[in-house]
């Protein structure tokens, strides 16, 4: 399950911070359509690197696997008989953008205005295309040059974790029980949980620390899945193609007209659902969609997969058999389902904010985490 339960702003900020500032210079995108986990060689790098820093700060047993998966244990240090914890993030970045040469700086106390992030290429961002920055007037903000990806999701969950687990492992004097600390590759693009060694791992409840606001606690996301679709088309000399051209690209674009214009990233919010046009690509004789269809409620997610097949069938029954190739697969699941039984989890993840004087903001995640997945294999 997803938390967004941080520790008081007060205590180890800095070491938060440097930790980031640090961890965003290791570049670590994932990358689409590989077998292998991870996906990239350059995960590797920064996973050792946590490596070296958890043992330096006390972690014993803290080590990388075959597929880079990061596991350590912070010991119990009180006799009382609680669960083992487990906290997990991502070490990878979406592939989308470049997560090469990144160049950090802090934004001292933000003015609510637009920020120049580079005033060469002309790169700015302002409250007029990201409202929620409005939220952040008198803070210090970490932004990147504007041409890359700064890295936050989720190295700033790594460096939340890392920083708990240094304060823990420096202040004997506060109990708790066995804290078991878990960091992933490839989450970005669905195989986080892949080879998550659950036993390994050994926590009996864990939170996975993923991007969000301060005070976000959630526990219930898409149910996902990728649609790619392959078109076929027939290429003739456009000056004799009458009755016989079967433009691929023109089949693609009549496929997507086919989808609800209202069903669109843009144009949803909450616990509305979509179907968003990822990548694209085609010529006469080939043309390519990528999908991807996201909905919190499991039948209608069911009903927007089942309409792609209806789309598909009907373009194969008009064109010809094998003119539409749509291939469909789940990507993961409400978690909402398997954390419902067990809610003490979520109260008392809610008791601490406040305890904190944080104010607990329960939201649907429109996205999914690591925890969507190792929920249903823990509870399968």
């Amino acid at each position: 399950m997803t938390a967004g339960l941080t520790g008081r702003k007060e205590i180890n900020e800095m070491n938060a911070t440097e930790r980031f500032l640090k961890y965003v210079t290791f570049d670590t995108r994932s990358q689409e359509d590989r077998e292998a986990v991870p996906s990239t060689e350059c995960q590797f790098a920064f996973a050792e690197e946590l490596v070296k820093e958890m043992k330096e700060i006390g972690i014993a047993d803290a080590g990388v696997d075959e597929h880079c998966y990061v596991y350590g244990t912070i010991p119990a240090n009180t006799d009382r008989k609680v669960p083992v914890l487990g906290l997990v993030a991502h070490t990878d970045t979406a592939p989308l953008v470049s997560g090469k040469n990144v160049n950090p700086r802090i934004v001292k106390n933000y003015d609510g205005g637009r920020i120049i992030l580079n005033e060469a290429e002309n790169v700015s961002m302002g409250p007029e295309e990201y409202p929620q920055l409005s939220g952040y007037k008198g803070e210090d903000l970490i932004v990147t040059d504007g041409t890359t990806l700064l890295g936050a999701d989720d190295k700033a969950g790594i460096a939340e974790i890392m920083a708990m687990a240094e304060y823990f492992l420096t202040h004997p004097e506060i109990p708790h029980g066995t804290i078991k600390i878990g960091f992933t590759p490839d989450e970005e693009v669905g195989r986080g949980a892949d080879f998550f060694d659950v036993k390994k791992f050994g926590a009996e409840v864990a939170y996975t620390v993923d991007g969000g606001a301060l005070g976000e606690l959630e526990y219930e996301n898409f149910n996902a899945a990728s649609a790619k679709v392959y078109f076929k088309g027939l290429s003739i000399h456009p000056g004799s193609a009458k009755g016989k051209m079967k433009n691929a690209s023109l089949m693609a674009m009549e496929f997507q007209s086919m989808l609800p214009p209202e069903e669109t990233p843009s144009c949803t919010e909450g616990y509305e659902g979509f179907y968003h046009l990822n990548r694209m690509s085609g010529e006469v004789e080939d043309a390519f969609l990528d999908y991807l269809v996201r909905d919190h409620d499991r039948e209608k997610f069911e009903a927007k997969k089942a309409f792609l097949v209806r789309a598909a069938d009907y373009m194969n029954e008009k064109y010809g058999k094998g003119t539409v190739r749509l291939e469909i697969r789940d990507s993961y699941y409400n978690m909402k389902e398997k954390v419902a039984p067990h809610m003490y989890l979520i109260d008392l993840a809610r008791e601490a904010m406040e305890e904190l004087e944080i104010t607990p903001r329960v939201v649907p995640i429109r996205g999914g985490t690591d925890g969507c997945r190792l929920s249903y294999i823990t509870y399968q």
